[in-house]
Parts: structure tokens; sequence; C-alpha cells
């Protein structure tokens, strides 16, 4: 079976999305670059289920409730969207995994390799906006 992974877009009212800068450690995934926080689906877990343990493990947040926006089949694996509003500060976020989190602009994230494939992901959010 193929990997499938759950992630979230938490978003302000600015328009703008939170990433999270990856840990710059060579035996990982895509090191040192920026991601939407996530992590894999366990045997034993739903996609929602998965992105709520990630968030509380990796970031203390609790994104019970949070809603699905899209899943994507991408060559190597399947990815859960969800998405939920959020208007904390980077620096008060207790971050586990990656190395700091920022906040974004259409335009920032597009202009910046993400990984994962998150660069389509992201690109489809922002046009699904309103206005």
């Amino acid at each position: 079976m193929r990997h499938q992974g759950a992630s979230i877009i938490f978003f302000n009212s600015h328009h703008q999305v939170l990433l999270v800068l990856r840990d710059d450690i060579p035996s990982i995934a895509s090191p040192g670059m920026w991601d939407l926080p996530g992590g894999h689906i366990e045997a034993d877990e739903s996609a929602e289920e998965c992105i709520v343990r990630e968030m509380l493990e990796e970031m203390e947040i609790n994104v019970e409730g949070c809603s699905l926006f899209r899943i994507y089949e991408f060559s190597d694996h399947r990815e859960y969207i969800f998405m939920q509003q959020a208007n904390f500060e980077p620096h008060n976020i207790v971050l586990h995994e990656g190395q700091m989190t920022r906040w974004f602009s259409k335009e920032e994230a597009a202009g910046t390799e993400l990984a994962c494939g998150f660069n389509e992901v992201l690109a489809d959010y922002f046009d699904s906006l309103p206005g």
C-alpha cells in the first residue's frame, strides 16, 4: 500500500497560511524545506485521527473539528489536506518537530519550493478563496 499522510492548512484573517520549516537532518524527507504541518497516517487510524494526533504531538495544537479541504493523489502517496482558521502568533507555538513556523502570503508561498508537492495544494487553496 502506498504511503498516506494528513496535513493541515492553517489560515489567518490576513489570507496567509502557516508553514513549518522542516528540520535540517539529512536522514529525513525534504530536510530544511518549508512544509505544511502534518504527518503519516498509521495503520489503525483515520486521516482525521492522524491530523489531530500529529498536531498535538508536533505543535500542541488541538485541531478537532477541522475541515477536509481535498484529497490529493501524488505519484508516491495520498495526502488528506485539512484546513482550520487560526490567528495565533508563530513564536507562541510549542514546536516539537521542525525549526520554526511562519505565516506566508499567497505570493510568498508560490515563490518558495515546498516539500511534498505542496505548492500545488496551496495554489489550489488560494484559488478556492472568494474574490
